[in-house]
C-alpha cells in the first residue's frame, strides 16, 4: 500500500495536515501525504484548498508524481514557502463523494455488462463505459433495473491487496481491454464489492469508493451510443 495516499485508508476523510516535503519550481508541491486524489484511472482529481502559514491557496491540478508521490498544483506558489511547513488540507467533499459514488456504479456496470471495457470516463453528473459490444442493447432498463437491484442490495465495497505475479496469474481480473494496472511497487490494489453470499466484482483499481452501495443511492442509464464497429459507450447518471 502507498502511504503517501491518504485517501486509500479513508476516502470519507474530509481534511488532513501534512508536511511540506518539496517545491517543484513553476510546477507544483509536494507533501509528505496527500488527501488529494490525482487524475487518474479516468477519475478527475480532487479539487479543494490547501492552507500554509498565513495562505490559503485553491489546488487547480494534482497529478500523479515519481516516486509514488503527489504534485499539488495550486492557483500559485507563494516565494517564502518553508519546506517542513504544516499543510491544511481540505478537499471538496461534495465533489469526491459524488465520485466515490460514480465510479462504484461503473464496477456495478461492468457486473450488469460482463464485456471487455475499451475505456471510460468518470464525471459528477454523467460517467461512461466504454465496452466492446458488437451488438446493441435491446433494452437499456433492463441493464439500469439490475444495476439498482445491485445498488439495494447493500453490497459491501473493501479495498484488498495482492502481488504483481498474483495479478500475472489472474489475468481475467483485468477488465480493461488498454489500461492495465501501474507495476513496480510489488502490490497492486484491488476492489472488492461483495454480498454475504460472496463475491460479485473483484478487479484492480486505484479510486475512490463508497463503502456501502446503497449510499449511491439509485442510477439512471443515459444514452448508448455506438463508437466504432465494435465499441458501444453507455452513459450513467445520479438520478436525483
Amino acid at each position: 500500500m502507498n502511504s503517501n495516499y491518504l485517501f486509500w485508508n479513508n476516502s470519507y476523510r474530509k481534511q488532513a495536515e501534512s508536511v511540506l516535503e518539496s517545491i517543484i519550481e513553476q510546477e507544483g508541491l509536494i507533501l509528505q501525504q496527500t488527501l488529494f486524489y490525482p487524475a487518474s484511472g479516468g477519475q478527475p482529481c480532487d479539487q479543494g484548498i490547501i492552507k500554509i502559514g498565513n495562505y490559503s491557496l485553491k489546488v487547480e491540478n494534482v497529478k500523479k508524481f515519481e516516486g509514488g508521490k503527489t504534485l499539488i498544483i495550486p492557483e500559485y506558489i507563494p516565494n517564502d514557502l518553508k519546506i517542513g511547513a504544516i499543510v491544511e488540507q481540505f478537499i471538496d467533499w461534495d465533489l469526491r463523494y459524488k465520485y466515490m459514488k460514480m465510479h462504484t456504479s461503473l464496477h456495478l456496470l461492468s457486473v450488469v455488462i460482463p464485456l471487455p471495457v475499451t475505456g471510460g470516463q468518470i464525471g459528477a453528473n454523467k460517467s461512461r463505459l466504454d465496452f466492446d459490444m458488437p451488438e446493441a442493447v435491446e433494452d437499456k432498463l433492463i441493464i439500469e433495473n439490475k444495476i439498482n437491484d445491485l445498488i439495494k442490495s447493500d453490497l459491501i465495497v473493501e479495498q484488498t491487496w495482492i502481488t504483481e505475479e498474483e495479478l500475472d496469474k489472474k489475468p481475467e481480473l483485468v477488465k480493461t481491454m488498454s489500461v492495465f494496472p501501474p507495476k513496480g511497487s510489488g502490490e497492486i490494489r484491488l476492489i472488492s464489492i461483495k454480498s454475504k453470499k460472496g463475491e460479485v466484482d473483484l478487479q484492480p483499481c486505484g479510486g475512490t469508493h463508497v463503502n456501502r452501495t446503497v449510499e449511491i443511492g439509485k442510477i439512471k442509464i443515459g444514452k448508448i451510443e455506438k463508437k466504432g464497429k465494435n465499441n458501444r459507450r453507455v452513459n450513467i447518471h445520479l438520478a436525483i
